[in-house]
């Protein structure tokens, strides 16, 4: 991709799936790249994997004071922050009638509150700078309806809606968007479904797969790139023709 070299990428929820495979992709760029991730056993294994991180970082994206300190470290050690992949997210697949107020409140800390308050940092610095581009993960649970994922939806669809408004307030300087996969398979997803999960979800999938981890980083490496540059305000799905015709909610 044009104008990733020497980028400097901070990601979060980098650890592990899609996060660790945009980082892969971003270093492979020529991007610096810091991760944050809160998961020590996870920076643990992603420094080994991608030793030419110019960071971890372990911060509580619902923890506005992390965010900052993290940020701030990142800063330091990058020299700033050219694009930020806004990545960290929880899910909970449950019933909605059993939903508890501490699920709820977690899951909308970690996926909306945690992606505000990361962005807003972002932002400041950026806005500062005089450029700069954030990219956030969505969801197609964000897009239209799927069971047993109330909370999750909902703070999708936040996400969604804090991208555009964003975009409006930042532009001409920073770039906003997000990329709103489908089925991944990756590390969270597999602890959530069986073999036999996983087949009947393949089945309504147009192209009868889950996505990989890296197809999603190469999105996230074309809207940050130099092709990009008359790209802000929008979502793009990748989900293998998922939402098309509302597969996923039969």
């Amino acid at each position: 991709m044009r104008g990733l070299k020497g980028k400097r990428v901070l990601i979060t929820g980098g650890a592990s799936g899609i996060g660790a495979a945009t980082a892969a992709r971003f270093l492979e760029e020529g991007s610096a790249v810091c991760v944050l991730d809160r998961d020590a056993d996870g920076r643990r294994k992603i420094r080994q994997e991608l030793p030419r991180l110019a960071g971890t970082l372990d911060a509580d994206v619902a923890n506005l004071d992390q965010v900052k300190a993290a940020f701030g470290e990142a800063v330091r050690v990058m020299g700033g922050v050219d694009v930020l992949v806004n990545n960290a997210g929880i899910s909970i697949r449950h019933n909605f009638l059993d939903v508890t107020p501490e699920e709820w409140g977690r899951v909308i800390a970690v996926n909306l509150t945690g992606v505000f308050y990361v962005a807003q940092t972002a932002a400041r610095h950026m806005m500062e700078r005089g450029s700069g581009v954030i990219l956030q993960t969505a969801s197609t649970n964000g897009m239209m309806g799927y069971p047993f994922y109330a909370d999750y939806n909902a703070s999708k669809a936040g996400v969604i809606e804090l991208t555009k408004s964003m975009a409006l307030e930042l532009a001409p300087k920073v770039r906003v968007c997000a990329v709103a996969p489908g089925y991944v398979l990756t590390p969270m997803q597999r602890a959530e479904y069986t073999d036999a999960m996983l087949e009947e979800v393949n089945r309504k999938i147009p192209l009868r797969r889950h996505a990989q981890p890296e197809e999603i980083a190469a999105l996230f490496a074309f809207l940050a790139s130099d092709d990009a540059q008359n790209i802000t305000g929008h979502v793009y799905t990748c989900d293998g023709g998922e939402t098309a015709g509302g597969l996923a909610s039969r």
